[in-house]
């Protein structure tokens, strides 16, 4: 047996091809190589198959009877939901305009007809391979409580996204239904303006009672030339702040939350309003504080728990 055979994931492929013969001669080669293989006959099929199915590379004729390989490649590249496909072209046109119109559809890579097992296969496994990594890192991402989302500056379209931004979005823009939600590209709008201007961009993308949707540019996005914003999302609230403040400071649970409402520039009568408490006992709790943290003001010790609760993906 094939050693590819015992891979963990069996990656998909998707043929679309009109010939059966070409179809035939690939089923074949990527089934003995561990594949599992979906087949199309033409565009339309291609289309429904892409989107039902989600699989981890295309084999696209570029020459097809109605709907061409170059249309179905556009379409799956202008659909959220299949866009993120590694599209490779089959083609006998080597004419160096075919070529480019394969790329500018969105293709990855093209091989030629008459077509060879083993250079298709090597393809495939090169391709798998960059959009795993890619997935992975992705993911990584995700890891710390953080989003990451990519939005073409010129059109405002979502690039890419990772999974907890995914969730992020619908969570808190559920009439977007995939699409960038213009909340989100005024505030990226916005913040491009501050940053220009060298002044410090906002955060707070959106509010929903103690619930805050926040944002901030990824260092990349502020690169010379870039045509994506890189943005990173995270949500926030009360409760979350505070237990971030109690972790990183090792306060009291009233510590931290007489500590969050200075933060939040509250004086001690507010705070005491807040907490049900008095001016007196909430100066002996920030007294505390202080001790705890190793200052003297309010500034220093607001300025140092910000710091803490941003490195924790907590308050903006």
């Amino acid at each position: 047996m094939s050693p590819v055979r015992n891979r963990i994931d069996n990656d998909i492929v998707l043929i679309v091809d009109d010939v059966p013969e070409n179809l035939s001669l690939l089923h074949d080669a990527l089934d003995e190589a561990g594949y599992t293989v979906l087949v199309a006959t033409h565009g339309e099929a291609a289309l429904a198959r892409a989107r039902q199915s989600l699989p981890d590379i295309v084999l696209l004729d570029a020459v097809m009877p109605g709907m061409d390989g170059f249309e179905v490649a556009r379409r799956l590249k202008a659909d959220f939901v299949t866009q993120h496909i590694p599209i490779v072209f089959m083609t006998g046109l080597t004419e160096t305009e075919h070529l480019v119109a394969a790329f500018a559809a969105g293709g990855s890579d093209y091989v030629t007809k008459p077509i060879r097992p083993a250079e298709v296969l090597a393809r495939i496994a090169a391709h798998l391979q960059s959009a795993r990594q890619m997935r992975q890192a992705r993911s990584a991402l995700d890891a710390f409580g953080q989003g990451t989302i990519a939005i073409h500056t010129a059109s405002g379209r979502i690039v890419w996204q990772t999974a907890l931004a995914r969730t992020l979005l619908a969570e808190w823009f559920p009439d977007a239904g995939g699409a960038t939600p213009p909340r989100l590209l005024g505030w990226a709008e916005h913040a491009e303006r501050a940053r220009r201007a060298g002044e410090e961009a906002p955060q707070l993308v959106h509010a929903d009672g103690p619930r805050r949707l926040l944002a901030t540019f990824h260092d990349r996005s502020a690169e010379e030339g870039e045509d994506e914003w890189l943005i990173v999302l995270r949500e926030e609230s009360d409760a979350s702040a505070i237990e971030a403040l109690v972790a990183a400071f090792r306060l009291t649970a009233r510590e931290a939350e007489v500590l969050y409402w200075v933060i939040r520039g509250k004086t001690n009568r507010d705070i005491g309003d807040i907490l049900g408490t008095s001016p007196r006992t909430v100066h002996k709790h920030l007294e505390h504080v202080f001790d705890k943290l190793g200052v003297e003001t309010r500034t220093a010790a607001a300025s140092m728990a910000m710091g803490k609760i941003r490195g924790a993906g907590g308050e903006g």
